[in-house]
């Protein structure tokens, strides 16, 4: 089966789009280009969830996805490299950190971003203190040689100390109306130190659709670009339709390749991906 073909949205080329290709596998083919809007269905939102709490699917995504960011992040080819932390050292025994922040960041709210944020973000684990303006050291109950990566989970993205529970990061995205348990609607910021390497769409809305049939049915008739979903046999024959270990997209979207994980799990899916 396969449905009437759509406009493609506009495509954004630059060199470092191109190095971003080769470096993730995916093959030639039109370039990321900025544009368009990429709409998701996603499960395990509830009425109760806020920037503090909420574990579904649709919040994670909503955080490290769009509007938050962290220190490190993993790469599609699973690389790790620097986000807000730019650098970072250890002590011999791994149980001290040192982490070089990002200088001339802001908050959506147009605040700066600075090590005072990244104290209070990440009180939790240690004895987290500030070295100066863009320098925080981390003091480990115990070693821990993978802190970097543990530092790339959406359960450690960093918070505005002046507005912790609020919508505002430093994310490509800030959020434009909030409705827990039903919809996500977000614009990508004008500007952005990721710019030319992620962040193609204009606007990314995730909306809340908990029967996964229902999801199925809505990328099915083109009514999102992507969802999770529980049985793939829904969607075979659309050829139209790429299906990832339950999880299903448009081939309308184009995406750098992510090795060993179902296009969703990736949770920062929406800032890497674009119109194709």
């Amino acid at each position: 089966m396969s449905r009437k073909p759509l406009d493609r949205r506009a495509l954004f080329a630059s060199g470092a789009a191109a190095a971003l290709l080769a470096a993730t596998g995916v093959s030639a083919g039109p370039l990321p280009r900025r544009g368009g809007k990429l709409r998701l269905a996603l499960s395990g939102a509830t009425r109760s969830d806020d920037w503090m709490t909420g574990e579904g699917l649709f919040m994670q995504i909503a955080r490290v996805g769009l509007v938050f960011e962290t220190l490190t992040e993993v790469a599609a080819d699973g690389t790790l490299r620097g986000a807000l932390a730019t650098s970072w050292g250890r002590s011999e025994d791994a149980q001290v950190w040192t982490f070089q922040l990002r200088e001339g960041i802001a908050f959506h709210d147009a605040a700066p971003f600075g090590a005072r944020d990244v104290v209070h973000s990440l009180a939790a684990l240690g004895d987290v203190q500030a070295l100066g303006a863009t320098t925080v050291q981390i003091r480990l109950e115990a070693p821990d040689a993978a802190l970097p990566f543990t530092l790339a989970q959406q359960a450690h993205v960093i918070r505005p100390a002046h507005a912790p529970q609020a919508g505002i990061g430093t994310g490509l995205y800030a959020v434009q109306h909030f409705a827990a348990g039903q919809q996500l609607l977000t614009r990508r910021q004008a500007s952005h130190w990721k710019d030319g390497e992620a962040g193609w769409f204009d606007t990314v809305e995730l909306v809340s659709i908990p029967c996964a049939k229902v999801r199925a049915q809505a990328v099915a008739e083109y009514l999102v670009d992507g969802a999770d979903i529980a049985d793939e046999a829904i969607l075979s024959g659309f050829d139209d339709i790429a299906v990832f270990d339950g999880q299903a997209v448009s081939r309308s979207i184009a995406m750098p390749m992510t090795l060993g994980r179902g296009v969703l799990d990736d949770l920062r899916a929406p800032q890497r991906w674009w119109g194709a």
